[in-house]
């Protein structure tokens, strides 16, 4: 198992833990209110979506991950989503070190 499919796997785990907020408006309020640890952004998600979660994300000095589609995203965590803020420390911590 590779370092991708074991981030895809702890995504899902976040899931299930109730670890994870996703959709756009949830997302962008997460990192307003300072919850979001780490964001993941499809690569294909749209401009508009892209250019806002990604200047929240430097004002507020929240890390992007684009490693994933949508398609990757949406299976890992069961439901269709362009954008997942994961608000777990311990995740977004084990996540960033499969990332490296």
């Amino acid at each position: 198992m590779n370092k991708t499919e074991k981030l895809l796997n702890l995504l899902g785990l976040a899931r299930r833990a109730g670890k994870i907020i996703s959709g756009e408006e949830l997302v962008v309020k997460a990192i307003q209110t300072g919850q979001a640890r780490l964001i993941f952004l499809a690569l294909d998600a749209g401009p508009n979506l892209s250019k806002k979660i990604t200047d929240k994300s430097n004002y507020y000095e929240i890390e992007v991950s684009t490693v994933f589609t949508t398609l990757e995203l949406s299976s890992a965590i069961g439901q269709s989503r362009k954008v997942l803020a994961i608000t777990d420390a311990g995740f977004s911590k084990k996540m960033r070190t499969l990332m490296d």
